[in-house]
């Protein structure tokens, strides 16, 4: 087929994040079977050191994209200056993380270019000289698996943690190219940003999530899953009725309309299992559920089910833990 495969770096000040690495696992991987290069995009402001090290995590080339307006992400300006790399340059797959910005920003450049475009994605392959893709499809009651037609340039959106993550290669180095873009002034001005601050490890990188439901009765609950969490070196999440009720932040959230997570271990409590939370937490490894209701739709995905009252469980569980690590 030999075409370039390119990531689109998500990063936290000038260095990758998880997700980059996980793109750039796959990109490689694509590449090879393409014959094709794997380029790694940045845009940004001050991104210099990051450009240079993404060559020792498999890219081939890095497009360094440098303007101060492209500093904090908008909309308008992100789309701009991806679109017209794309299409000035004809990639044959654009890999973009399923973060904020990225759920944002690829579907506009899609629609600016005609591009195909698959999001949500679990698994990208190549199968007798055709490009597919693996997504969950009706909040996860499905798979389903797509063909990108045409020549390109194709665009998917990749949820975290469904790849392994490119290992380090130190030493190894890419051509970075510096590229010069002219950026309009943005039309809304960015005034302030203000970062929760978890103690632990963030949601969509977390192997074991402690995840709250409206079964918790209040905010001063959630004490209870922090407790666990911290021994077990977990997230803590939730479902949407405590974020709504004003609980737990909107960062806390898992479903349809919050984050997507993939950790080893998902541990539900005191949540019924609405298909908006399925759809945000199915794709768990092994999935804890504990509710009073034996009737909850949660137990039909859960690997293991504890029926009975969470307030009692919960701190249980939590001091069991406490005592296997002192043995250990």
């Amino acid at each position: 087929m030999g075409y370039d495969v390119w990531v689109v770096a998500d990063h936290a000040a000038d260095s990758p994040r998880r997700i980059t690495l996980e793109l750039l696992g796959k990109g490689r991987e694509l590449a090879d079977t393409t014959g094709g290069l794997l380029v790694a995009v940045v845009l940004g402001h001050g991104l210099a050191e990051l450009a240079e090290r993404l060559g020792e995590y498999g890219a081939d080339r890095v497009l360094h994209v440098e303007h101060p307006h492209l500093a904090t992400y908008s909309t308008e300006a992100y789309t701009q200056v991806l679109a017209d790399l794309v299409q000035g340059r004809s990639p044959g797959l654009v890999l973009l993380p399923s973060t904020a910005w990225g759920r944002d920003c690829a579907p506009r450049v899609a629609a600016r270019l005609g591009a195909g475009i698959a999001t949500d994605v679990e698994d990208l392959w190549v199968e007798e000289g055709r490009l597919l893709a693996r997504r969950p499809m009706y909040t996860r009651k499905v798979m389903g698996t797509v063909e990108y037609v045409g020549g390109g340039p194709h665009l998917a959106v990749v949820l975290p943690k469904v790849f392994s993550p490119a290992g380090r290669q130190q030493g190894r180095t890419a051509e970075v190219e510096r590229v010069a873009v002219e950026v309009a002034p943005p039309k809304v001005e960015l005034v302030e940003t203000r970062s929760l601050q978890r103690e632990r490890v963030s949601l969509t990188e977390a192997e074991i999530i402690v995840s709250g439901g409206r079964g918790l009765r209040g905010p001063e609950n959630f004490a209870l899953l922090d407790q666990l969490a911290a021994e077990l070196g977990a997230a803590v999440g939730s479902s949407r009725p405590p974020v709504d009720s004003g609980w737990v932040p909107h960062d806390y959230e898992i479903g349809q309309t919050g984050k997507t997570v993939s950790p080893t271990v998902y541990i539900a409590v005191g949540i019924s299992g609405a298909p908006q939370h399925l759809a945000g937490m199915s794709g768990s490894k092994y999935i804890v559920a504990i509710n009073k209701d034996p009737n909850a739709p949660i137990f039909q995905v859960a690997t293991l089910g504890v029926v009975g009252d969470l307030f009692q469980i919960v701190p249980k569980l939590t001091e069991e833990v406490r005592r296997l690590k002192a043995q250990a």
